[in-house]
């Protein structure tokens, strides 16, 4: 019998678990995990964890130190728990801001030092925006690692690359849910899914022009997504369809190949050329916002549960 999916696909992409939960984390053993709002909302639930996350609150000057502080605490907690990044986000509030980024950006790697997890060891999570992408390029030459988030389109992705990012996070499911909302009758599967061939754009875009920023497929919505981008630098996939991949046997073919992409010298894009093409791609601009806002939910809700924990 061949071998399963999930063994093969680990033999040509790094494997990242898609989940913020510890447990998870722990049973998975991926090679890099994140802290977001949503991750210290579910482990606020948890009796002693609701403890010290109320003890931190407490004891911050106010709720952006505070939102900080417990982020920093449960990323040094996972940093122990996998070898690679560990990804922590910069408010999604600060997304049209470059200098406020940067500020709470240098504040989460001073956080993480007082904890004895170096700076090689985190990235700084900050959405596509141009700003973003500016805030990024500074951190970059400073030696602070950064993830670029809420990425949908090319302009996105070729913006980052200039920027000399560390790694982007492409949302394969995203732009498929929206192309399916448009076009509700037509067929996305297998080669057909908008979402895929974004991601093999921009990846064959990235090694043909010798970019070294990371591309990691996120948010999938089935395996065959998955299947269709093996060979892809990195994947991060949740925990339901890690499982479907390990139960499915067959032969796994190689999809992505750096030693196919094109060599061309590189066109760095400008701020008008890059707002140009967002504003072109209503794709892009909607998932952009929409994604924001989301953040910014779980954000207000973790905001309301540390003002609560302040007050006990």
């Amino acid at each position: 019998m061949a071998d399963d999916l999930l063994s093969q696909l680990k033999q040509m992409t790094t494997v990242v678990a898609d989940t913020g939960d510890i447990e998870a984390i722990r049973r998975f053993e991926p090679t890099d995990a994140t802290t977001n709002p949503s991750l210290i909302l579910q482990a606020a639930q948890q009796g002693e964890r609701r403890a010290r996350l109320g003890e931190i609150a407490r004891q911050a000057i106010d709720i952006d130190d505070a939102l900080d502080a417990v982020a920093v605490e449960i990323g040094s907690e996972i940093s122990g728990l996998v070898p690679g990044y560990v990804s922590t986000e910069v408010s999604a509030r600060l997304s049209f801001d470059t200098e406020a980024t940067l500020a709470r950006a240098h504040s989460l790697i001073e956080r993480y030092g007082r904890h004895g997890v170096g700076p090689e060891r985190i990235l700084i999570k900050v959405a596509s925006t141009w700003e973003g992408i500016r805030a990024a390029r500074q951190l970059e030459r400073e030696g602070i690692h950064t993830n670029l988030t809420l990425l949908f389109s090319f302009a996105q992705a070729q913006a980052c690359a200039d920027a000399g990012v560390t790694l982007i996070s492409p949302f394969v499911g995203r732009i498929l849910d929206w192309h399916k909302a448009q076009q509700p009758e037509a067929d996305f599967s297998g080669e057909n899914d908008p979402g895929v061939r974004s991601v093999r754009q921009i990846y064959e875009h990235y090694k043909g022009h010798g970019y070294h920023t990371i591309v990691m497929g996120a948010s999938f919505r089935n395996s065959g997504e998955i299947v269709s981008l093996a060979g892809c630098d990195r994947l991060t996939i949740s925990p339901a369809l890690l499982g479907e991949l390990a139960e499915t046997h067959g032969t796994l073919t190689r999809r992505l190949s750096a030693q196919d992409a094109e060599t061309r010298a590189p066109e760095p894009l400008d701020e008008a050329d890059f707002r140009w093409h967002m504003n072109e791609d209503a794709m892009a601009t909607e998932k952009l916002a929409e994604g924001i806002r989301k953040f910014m939910a779980d954000q207000r809700k973790l905001e309301t549960l540390l003002k609560e924990l302040r007050q006990e």
